[in-house]
């Protein structure tokens, strides 16, 4: 019998794309023959990852964790809606969501931990249902916000399942108030952001690229008015002000009463609570942005199925 070594149960990995575990136990149960393991894992429909892995996968879950003052996303994709509604997918977010905490945003390090429940690491584990499931699932992020005192609060939208959505927000409060009280302001907070998409919190913390960009072009355009240059600066300084409070949290009028900024709000609660309250932070996280999704033409795949 050959020795069972990391580095074969490694390289029986990466030419399968099944799990580690599976893996080490195919080659236990072949006498470490490295063809007869693959063969093994074949005929167990485990070494069928390797080949899904290259389909894009934009559908999926966010999974959500809160903890008091620890907040986590988490991104998990799969190749339809359809495998989203799978409860035994909707489970697996769930432990991947319930370790994210632990993984403080780092989804390299949250891919290495172990599940509990099935001694795998969240890898192995997404490995082992790509199997079972038979699409294409990535774990492709997750987010991370903690306070000292106050309370991270959040707000799943398209919710499938509890903890389970299609849009996560995590809003991090500071204060010295009970944390009970602070709850509804920051669900409040989390679903307008999940409305407006804000880019930061203030506006000193705007990206200085995209500030100047957009004044570029709010002086272009004003410089084309053919107005003299002091009308043209407090025109594009009018135009910026419009910008921030579109972009701006604390600037943003308020979804739930359009009356009154953000920034009233907080203060409002502040008020009724008996002390300053900070919003540190926001995470908004939606299911599949950026991703280039796959059109399908279900005539034409028909068509190269039968040869028509």
């Amino acid at each position: 019998m050959n020795a069972i070594t990391p580095s074969l149960v490694k390289q029986l990995r990466e030419r399968t794309g099944a799990g580690m575990m599976d893996c080490k136990r195919a080659l236990e149960e072949t006498n470490g023959d490295l063809e007869a393991a693959s063969d093994w894992l074949r005929k167990k429909g485990l070494a069928t990852a390797a080949k899904k892995a290259g389909r894009v996968a934009a559908e999926g879950l966010i999974g959500m964790r809160l903890e008091g003052t620890l907040g986590a996303l988490v991104e998990v994709n799969s190749e339809t809606d359809f495998v989203a509604r799978n409860e035994t997918f909707q489970a697996l977010v769930r432990h991947i969501a319930g370790l994210a905490l632990g993984a403080r945003g780092d989804v390299e390090a949250l891919k290495r931990m172990v599940i509990s429940a099935t001694g795998r690491t969240v890898a192995d584990e997404l490995a082992q249902a790509v199997a079972i499931i038979g699409e294409n699932l990535v774990l492709r992020r997750t987010a991370f916000l903690e306070v000292e005192r106050g309370l991270v609060a959040g707000y799943l939208h398209n919710q499938v399942a509890v903890g389970l959505g299609k849009l996560g927000v995590l809003v991090a409060l500071v204060s010295e108030a009970e944390p009970a009280g602070l709850v509804e302001l920051g669900k409040q907070l989390a679903m307008h952001i999940a409305a407006t998409n804000p880019l930061a919190v203030e506006i000193a913390g705007l990206d200085p690229a995209v500030v100047a960009r957009e004044r570029a072009i709010f002086l272009e355009q004003a410089r084309a008015s053919g107005k003299p240059e002091n009308i043209v600066e407090k025109m594009v300084e009018g135009r910026l002000k419009k910008f921030y409070e579109e972009a701006v949290l604390m600037e943003q009028a308020f979804v739930i009463d359009p009356n009154k900024r953000i920034r009233e709000v907080v203060a409002a609660a502040a008020r009724a609570a008996g002390a300053p309250i900070t919003v540190a932070g926001f995470v908004r996280m939606q299911l599949g942005e950026g991703l280039e999704k796959e059109s399908s033409d279900l005539a034409s795949e028909v068509a190269k199925l039968t040869g028509a």
